[in-house]
């Protein structure tokens, strides 16, 4: 795409400055901010086409709300990129997503128009009806507007918030940003009901009609407004289900098109009480490749502005296949064996690879949407039937399902296996995305396998052993991206629950690694034999149960020993260690790597590997100091 001579776009910094445009100029702004988004993120990846399909909403939103002290919550946060331009960071939205640069959702400390932070979905509406309700005990006037999109309407929460913002009468503006889409296509009955309404051709039909022609005559606009419900029911010949949770429903309305716009939106703030207005958008909106595939171009890496055409990865594609691509291939291995196995995920087929399952098991594969809670205990339900759930949640969304994971799995020692996808650090989507807490969340709960592997052969060795009866809740944690072993597709076996590997024997301290780590602590231990210094590795495999045996060995054999982890180090593997320690009376000094007390930020997994010290370097210079100091006593 070549760079267009812009206009409006270095003209406005903050929305005050958006405000002196005329109307008629709103579109045009719109459109260099599109521009600006593509050419952006063509060389610094994000989040494109959800950013894309809200550019005329979120101009719209700022142009007639008064922001920041108006406040507007977005949701999913991923649709916040013309947002964050708009709102003066328009100069650093080229530091987006880097270590020490731009987040690339929402964050209230990082500007005040970010009224409230998100990084995944369904929050909005319960948020903004805090901040509403605060309003009222206050006694301030503002307007505060949910944007609610991205196939977020599929999570239960944001079901809890209609629910209550309509029994309390509170001011507030939810916008449905319908795009039917989250990462994949939305899924659901709500998926259907939607359609039901923006498909209406008579009712649409003839709101249109009237509306578009009522401009000048807004107290009869308002009249059609107070006789909505009627009409939306007769037409529709249905109740209309925003309207019987106590919601003025209005809509649907073209979310490209700024002159409705802005239109409907100034007319909605002189209407109090919770209120409803459902937007029609594309994703990807204003560039074709988005419109055609929005699945891929959803987060699509680098590409070619002109061509449309991504990043060449074929130097990629002799080398180790992903993580998330070897539990897509090994779990129809299994059920193709074992009759048993199903797979659920919530809205996360692509992102995982259970799409491979979905083509070739349609019947065994479920996408329950963005509703982590339903999938864990809708998991349970299928074990009790008999069944054998694969449950792959990602790490950090996975904290959504906790409640249902003590109550309705392990509790009640069903088997289900959740596989983990993007387990530790996972990069430049930042904190609300770090997999960091798995472990120390799950470690106390009785009933419950945690195992993390190695590499990609040893995790089809644990989605294997997981499938056997009377595990219970089996968690395979494994890391996001690219594996280490090339050829991944050997025999599975089953491992004996809680044993852990003795991959080099040493004399001077021991190194206990977990997981995709344990790759880092191999060179860092092979690095320090070449200094003199003699560690013993051991891949736990198990964070629970451990494996006492080798706990033991260590206990009496060495006076020194280091964890490593790719979670955070309190409640972590390096805890149950240090207490295993304790509890025996053991003189062994335990040294924790791993996250450290603290949200990691956004940056490259190496940038924050190497900032916590649990990279290569960072274990070995960890070693050289505690073989020091050993020989100093």
């Amino acid at each position: 795409m070549t760079k267009k001579k812009t206009h409006y776009l270095h003209r406005i910094d903050n929305p005050a400055a958006l405000r002196e445009l005329r109307p008629e100029e709103l579109s045009a702004y719109s459109r260099e901010i599109r521009d600006f988004i593509i050419r952006e993120l063509s060389c610094n990846p994000g989040h494109l086409g959800s950013s894309l399909g809200v550019v005329e909403l979120t101009v719209a939103l700022h142009y007639v709300f008064d922001t920041p002290h108006d406040k507007i919550v977005w949701d999913v946060g991923h649709q916040a990129y013309a947002h964050k331009i708009l709102t003066g960071r328009r100069d650093r939205f080229h530091t987006k997503r880097k270590l020490g640069g731009l987040s690339g959702f929402p964050v209230m400390s990082e500007s005040p128009y970010d009224a409230f932070g998100v990084g995944y979905a369904s929050t909005s509406i319960s948020a903004a009806l805090g901040i509403a309700a605060s309003d009222e005990i206050k006694g301030e006037k503002r307007q505060v507007v949910a944007v609610i999109g991205d196939g977020s309407l599929t999570g239960g929460l944001a079901y809890e918030g209609l629910n209550n913002a309509g029994a309390m009468h509170t001011d507030l503006l939810v916008i449905l940003n319908d795009n039917r889409m989250a990462i994949d296509k939305n899924v659901g009955a709500m998926k259907e009901y939607l359609l039901s309404i923006t498909s209406s051709k008579r009712y649409n039909k003839l709101k249109n009609k009237i509306w578009d022609n009522l401009d000048k005559a807004k107290w009869i606009r308002r009249q059609i407004q107070k006789t909505g419900d009627a009409l939306k029911t007769g037409l529709l010949q249905q109740s209309n289900l925003f309207e019987a949770l106590n919601f003025r429903y209005f809509g649907p309305v073209n979310g490209h098109n700024m002159k409705s716009l802005v239109r409907v939106l100034r007319d909605l703030k002189e209407i109090r009480g919770p209120k409803l207005l459902h937007i029609i958008t594309e994703k990807g909106h204003g560039y074709s490749p988005a419109v055609e595939n929005p699945s891929l171009w959803h987060a699509p890496g680098k590409f070619n502005t002109d061509t449309g055409e991504l990043e060449d990865h074929s130097d990629r594609q002799n080398g180790p296949m992903r993580y998330q691509d070897v539990f897509g291939h090994t779990i129809i291995e299994l059920a193709e064996q074992n009759p048993k196995i199903v797979g659920i995920t919530p809205a996360m087929p692509s992102g995982c690879s259970l799409y491979l399952m979905m083509e070739r098991m349609p019947q065994r594969t479920f996408d329950v949407g963005i509703a982590e809670a339903h999938a864990v205990t809708f998991s349970a339900g299928l074990s009790a039937g008999g069944l054998h759930p694969f449950c792959n949640i990602y790490s950090s969304f996975m904290q959504r399902a906790y409640d249902n994971v003590i109550h309705d799995v392990a509790l009640q020692k069903l088997d289900v296996t959740f596989c983990l996808d993007r387990a530790g650090i996972v990069g430049e989507d930042g904190a609300t995305h770090q997999g960091v807490f798995d472990i120390a969340y799950f470690r106390s709960i009785p009933n419950i396998i945690i195992a993390a592997p190695m590499n990609e052969v040893e995790l089809r060795h644990l989605m294997f052993t997981s499938q056997q009866p009377g595990h219970g809740a089996f968690v395979i944690r494994y890391p996001r991206g690219r594996g280490v072993v090339k050829e991944w597709r050997q025999p599975m076996k089953s491992i004996p629950i809680g044993r852990g590997r003795l991959l080099k024997t040493g004399s001077d301290l021991a190194l206990l690694s977990l997981g995709n780590v344990g790759n880092f602590a191999a060179e860092a231990v092979s690095k320090a034999q070449e200094q003199g210094i003699s560690v013993e590795h051991i891949d736990l495999r198990f964070a629970k149960p451990l494996d006492e045996e080798l706990l033991h060995r260590v206990g009496q054999k060495f006076r020194q020993a280091v964890t490593v982890e790719n979670d955070v180090i309190a409640g972590g593997v390096g805890s149950a260690v240090l207490e295993f320690m304790n509890t025996h009376g053991y003189n062994c000094r335990i040294t924790m790597l791993g996250v450290p007390d603290e949200f990691p930020e956004h940056g490259t997994p190496e940038q924050l590997h190497h900032k916590y010290g649990f990279d290569a370097d960072g274990i070995l210079e960890t070693l050289i100091a505690l073989s020091a100091l050993d020989r100093a006593h």
